[in-house]
C-alpha cells in the first residue's frame, strides 16, 4: 500500500493547504484529499510541482508499507 505523507512535509515546512495550493497552481480540494490520504493516483506533473514547492524529494511525499490493498 502506498501513504501519502504530504500532511507531514507541509507541516515540517510549516506552509498551510492555501498557500501550498496557491504555488502549485492545485486546488484545495484536490491537495486536501492528497493530504488525507483519500486519492488513489497523482499525475507526475503535480507530484512534481509539489515537490518543488516543498524542497524535498517524491520519496519524502510518498511511503509503501507492505500489506492489504486499500479498498476502493
Amino acid at each position: 500500500m502506498i501513504i501519502l505523507r504530504l500532511d507531514r512535509m507541509m507541516a515540517d515546512r510549516k506552509m498551510s493547504l492555501n498557500e501550498l495550493s496557491e504555488r502549485v497552481g492545485v486546488s484545495n480540494v484536490n491537495l486536501s484529499k492528497m493530504k488525507t490520504g483519500k486519492v488513489s493516483a497523482i499525475r507526475f506533473s503535480t507530484l512534481d510541482a509539489i515537490c518543488r514547492v516543498l524542497d524535498c524529494q517524491p520519496g519524502d511525499i510518498l511511503e509503501y508499507q507492505p500489506g492489504e490493498q486499500p479498498e476502493e
